[in-house]
């Protein structure tokens, strides 16, 4: 029976690129697991770094990455503030950086990212723009690569430890499945994560969550069959395994998966919901 997972979904990466420096902020919990990953990235040789992430308007964290200036550029993997709450102040501190998201509300200095397979050159690195929604609406992946070295930043569509979250209604499973077939074609080349520790293979973590989000479909299904009536009551079925200080969270996977099953929900009293079987 698929079950809570807190282990890493594929081994750990034991090297990562010279180009690749980690900064983690101190916003630790059960939902930031060791806190926000912020990664910085520099070709060698290149005077100028980009920063994926820059995490929560934490001033010590802020002044970590700027001490690791000159920046040129700054990338968001997804608009949840625990990734993005800092980057008006660092975009400040670093003399007017641009900040670059699918979604405009984080952008800063330039345009949204939208167009999927779209590069980002100049600084001695490729960088590919990946479109994965899911977890949000707004969620996105870069591929990175100098020379035959190449990375994936996977934000919390891969996490380096345990699983994701869908958060519904923002997030949509079909959205989140289709992203994690499109991850599952990078083999062999490393998942730096928004939480967490790097993973050695992209492509081995995100088959490793498809077959839990099936698995977890499948329970779902189960639980709806046997009588559960709301998706508190699914949660409860399904997630027993869970502390119940996350349940508030793994409802919002609950509704994304009823809603890819096509069943429906009702608000019935206020504050409650049913569910009806097509």
């Amino acid at each position: 029976m698929t079950g809570h997972v807190t282990a890493p979904a594929a081994a750990l990466a034991d090297q990562l690129p010279a180009w690749v420096t980690l900064l983690r902020a101190p916003n630790p919990g059960p939902m930031t697991l060791d806190g926000t990953n912020t990664w910085l990235l520099r070709a060698p040789g290149a005077e100028h770094a980009i920063v994926v992430d820059p995490g929560p308007a934490d001033e010590a964290h802020l002044a970590a990455i700027t001490a690791h200036g000159p920046v040129a550029l700054v990338l968001i993997t997804h608009g949840h503030p625990d990734h993005t709450a800092g980057a008006p102040r660092l975009s400040e501190l670093i003399g007017g950086a641009r900040v670059l998201a699918a979604d405009p509300a984080h952008t800063i200095g330039g345009e949204p990212l939208t167009a999927p397979g779209e590069h980002f050159g100049g600084l001695g690195l490729e960088i590919r723009l990946l479109n994965t929604p899911g977890h949000t609406a707004d969620s996105v992946c870069f591929l990175v690569a100098h020379g035959d070295e190449r990375v994936v930043l996977t934000g919390d569509t891969i996490l380096g430890r345990g699983t994701t979250v869908v958060a519904h209604p923002d997030g949509h499973l079909g959205d989140y499945l289709s992203s994690l077939e499109l991850l599952s074609t990078y083999r062999g080349i490393p998942a730096l994560p928004g939480h967490g520790p790097a993973l050695a293979d992209c492509g081995a973590a995100a088959d490793f969550y498809l077959a839990h989000r099936r698995a977890r479909l499948d329970q779902v299904r189960a639980a709806v069959a046997a009588g559960a009536g709301t998706p508190a009551e699914v949660v409860a079925a399904v997630y027993a395994d869970v502390d119940r200080s996350l349940w508030w969270a793994a409802e919002w996977s609950v509704r994304a998966q009823l809603e890819h099953l096509g069943v429906e929900i009702r608000e019935s009293a206020p504050g409650g919901t049913e569910l009806d079987q097509p």
